[in-house]
């Protein structure tokens, strides 16, 4: 097979439809769910299609695929997360813990960037975006699940400018930025023996170490959401990542909480304070029921740990109340069309 799944082996499934799959460029997700049913994403909209593929052919097509990325899908490892050589994610979950079959879902990302525009962001949007980046705020962008969230990341980070030091701290590296000074850095599962791993968190104390301008956390999930902060108390402004929520303001909720699971007994009013010196901006995006993917806040976060919508921008609205944190970086006014 001339796709991610590799040669066509004596005794392996029919790969005809999971190439034609992987040859359609409007693919952006495969959904394999088991006894047989299978989904494709095109346009943002999920649609059922054709694979002759059972219960053992789509074992033995994940086997191929992960096997020489030196991963394992089987009873003692039912669960696997891989990125594909084409920079595809994969996530399969064996039966019986997927109870109709054993189901994967394949994430593929497009050759062509995108810009802010494709996110329903125009002059006054694009342009107070585009004034955060530039001026070092530190920008954590919410949402739910397909929402769009690292999109958008990988689309802001490419804002940064072109002689900056970028490190990139990711569970399963996703982000491809355009420019030329990029360090990527990728979380390592534990091997079959339980040994090996490399967590998000020791990644985020390793980049502090590699001289970084900007770092960007690809999603923040557990205890790392502590070293992060420290991070951004310590002199790295202009730093980026996403957070699983609601709104913006569940999302600093939930940075809260993930603070928490670092187990070091901070009283929740420090852990504010940290918040509030440390996070400029929520920038919350969320999918349409037609498949689009829009920004539908940017939310300044005020020294008294209020939120003050930015953007859409309210009649007469009022421009950021929070200075540049980097220098030569004038102040943003409503003149400049973002409030």
């Amino acid at each position: 097979m001339s796709g991610p799944t590799g040669p066509t082996g004596a005794g392996a499934p029919d790969p005809t439809e999971l190439e034609r799959l992987f040859g359609d460029p409007d693919i952006s997700e495969i959904l394999l769910n088991g006894g047989g049913r299978a989904f494709v994403e095109r346009a943002g909209r999920l649609e059922p299609v054709a694979v002759g593929l059972d219960e053992t052919g789509v074992r033995r097509a994940v086997e191929r695929i992960i096997a020489p990325l030196g991963l394992r899908l089987d009873r003692a490892s039912p669960m696997v997360d891989a990125r594909l050589p084409d920079g595809s994610r994969l996530h399969a979950v064996l039966a019986p813990v997927a109870v109709d079959g054993t189901c994967v879902a394949i994430r593929r990302f497009g050759p062509g960037r995108r810009v802010l525009a494709d996110f329903g962001l125009t002059g006054s949007g694009a342009g107070l975006l585009r004034w955060a980046v530039g001026a070092g705020w530190n920008l954590l962008i919410s949402g739910g699940t397909g929402a769009g969230k690292t999109t958008l990341l990988n689309t802001l980070a490419g804002e940064f400018a072109t002689e900056e030091r970028i490190v990139t701290i990711e569970e399963t590296a996703e982000l491809a930025l355009p420019q030329p000074h990029v360090v990527r850095l990728e979380a390592r599962p534990a091997n079959a023996e339980g040994a090996g791993a490399v967590p998000v968190r020791s990644l985020v104390r390793a980049a502090l170490r590699l001289r970084p301008d900007r770092l960007v956390l690809g999603e923040v999930r557990g205890e790392e959401a502590f070293d992060l902060l420290q991070a951004l108390n310590t002199g790295h402004s202009g730093s980026l990542s996403t957070i699983h929520a609601n709104g913006p303001g569940d999302a600093l909720t939930r940075l809260e909480n993930l603070v928490l699971l670092a187990g070091l007994g901070l009283p929740l009013s420090a852990i504010r304070a940290q918040i509030r010196a440390a996070v400029d901006a929520v920038v919350h995006v969320v999918r349409s029921p037609g498949g689009g993917r829009t920004v539908a806040a940017v939310a300044e976060l005020s020294r008294s740990g209020g939120l003050h919508l930015l953007y859409p921008p309210a009649p007469g609205g009022r421009p950021p109340t929070r200075p540049p944190r980097h220098a030569g970086v004038a102040a943003f006014t409503v003149g400049d069309g973002a409030c």
